[in-house]
């Protein structure tokens, strides 16, 4: 397509951006970060997984979002009691008819909120993989597909906090983004005290956009142009992550296992949904280093030295983009 009509088409269809934005901000004060990772994840189609201590705002966010889609919205709080059939469905017998019928689970919308996802056991988390990756989930001997847009935003706390679990590595790679979601800034923790220190505060949005709107905005992204050096240097920031003694040879013990293929598809989207968020029609080398510790962080396994010496994912992140040649 032509740039300038490419660029014209992104500055109608991203209209509603702003307004969803002010919408937001109605119920959360700062975070813009997280509003943007968040937007990020919705243009891609991509999950989104938040870690923050609690009282963050992490569920209010996601649930500020969806109120401001004309889409289904689930919210599945996970337990260490939760079982996979809570979450996907299962076979009902009828015993009037002698059959099994399907009962499908809060699985099947198009915002599901994973509340506290690393609060479940292993064998939750396995049922989520295929429902990520595929889109779909089998219950008994047939797949049903999911709605279509699907995504899963999940919130987390800290690993180090009481009675919760690590998420497998294959189930972490499903992710898009890790966002981690820090303290407010002191004014704006005086504008939330203000705000919603009350027994009235409103903590709801109204619908902004609807998902045929979304759709429409998702096929202009795939357009967005990405450069040879960009893509180049979005190979290089992966290969770097496997492979971290060519740039920085301190790192090659730290690093036990580095990024696998989905994190450079992953790069591609995300890039293109923050250029069209910035009404650009073209990847810079910038939206790439924004993107890098969300896209990064869960996919890089440290090694013992690593975790004894107290280093971790982001420092590891850091220093390799401090190294690995920007276009």
């Amino acid at each position: 397509m032509d740039p300038q009509a490419l660029q014209q088409q992104i500055n109608e269809s991203s209209k509603w951006v702003p307004l969803l934005k002010q919408e937001i901000s109605q119920v959360l004060i700062g975070q813009d970060n997280l509003v943007d990772k968040l937007l990020i994840g919705l243009l891609s189609g991509g999950h989104v997984l938040l870690e923050g201590v609690p009282g963050l705002a992490k569920t209010l966010s996601i649930r500020a979002l969806a109120g401001t889609l004309q889409a289904q919205f689930a919210r599945v709080q996970f337990t260490p009691d939760l079982l996979p059939a809570d979450l996907i469905g299962t076979l009902i017998y009828h015993p009037d008819e002698k059959t099994f019928a399907p009962k499908l689970g809060p699985i099947f919308a198009n915002l599901v909120l994973a509340d506290e996802i690393n609060r479940a056991p292993a064998k939750v988390q396995a049922a989520l993989l295929e429902a990520m990756q595929e889109r779909q989930v089998t219950i008994g001997d047939t797949s049903y597909k999911l709605p279509d847009p699907f995504l899963v935003l999940a919130t987390q706390n800290p690993i180090d906090q009481e009675g919760t679990y690590q998420l497998p590595e294959a189930q972490l790679d499903r992710f898009l983004l890790k966002v981690t979601v820090d303290y407010p800034k002191r004014d704006e923790e005086l504008t939330i005290l203000d705000r919603m220190a009350s027994t009235t505060a409103n903590e709801a949005t109204r619908p902004i956009v609807d998902t045929a709107t979304v759709a429409a905005s998702r096929s202009i992204v795939d357009q967005i142009y990405i450069d040879p050096a960009v893509r180049g240097y979005i190979v290089d920031l992966v290969q770097a992550t496997r492979d971290p003694s060519k740039y920085d040879s301190g790192l090659k013990t730290l690093i036990q296992s580095g990024a696998s293929p989905r994190a450079t598809i992953n790069f591609a989207l995300a890039a293109r949904a923050r250029a069209f968020l910035e009404q650009r029609a073209f990847v810079t080398p910038a939206d790439i280093k924004n993107l890098a510790p969300e896209i990064l962080r869960h996919r890089i396994l440290l090694s013992y030295e690593a975790e004894a010496e107290g280093v971790t994912t982001d420092t590891v992140v850091q220093r390799l983009m401090s190294k690995v040649p920007v276009p």
